[in-house]
């Protein structure tokens, strides 16, 4: 599945159905195009079948995590592992900001506002 053109795709991969849904309404409005996993293994088949220009990920989800789903972002699709935006609650332990010290990649610390979401997308996607 292709993207409309010049419209950008997203994949949302968090467990909560809630973070979800408000993921997928306030991007959808700001023109992009959303597709929803509940975990890593979703999103895996997901990638399988379409392309992304990014992925908004948690960390901590059951089965397939978000540490575990970016190592195989990395071996499978490395352009998109540099594509990625972590969100997560837990940014005080230290295991996860171990990780996403590691990562590079940016964060958005939940909870956080639809006008907070849309800026990390804006600026990961330049």
């Amino acid at each position: 599945m292709k993207s409309n053109a010049g419209v950008k795709r997203i994949l949302v991969v968090e467990d909560e159905p809630t973070v979800n849904e408000v993921c997928r309404k306030v991007l959808t409005r700001d023109g992009f195009e959303v597709d929803t996993a509940v975990n890593g293994e979703v999103a895996q088949r997901m990638l399988r079948e379409g392309d992304y220009d990014l992925i908004l990920m948690d960390i901590k989800m059951p089965g397939m995590d978000g540490r575990e789903f970016f190592g195989i972002l990395k071996a499978r699709y490395p352009k998109l592992a540099g594509r990625v935006i972590f969100a997560t609650g837990d940014v005080i332990g230290g295991d996860t900001k171990e990780f996403l010290d590691q990562s590079g990649r940016p964060v958005l610390t939940k909870p956080f506002t639809p006008d907070e979401l849309k800026a990390i997308v804006r600026a990961a996607l330049g």
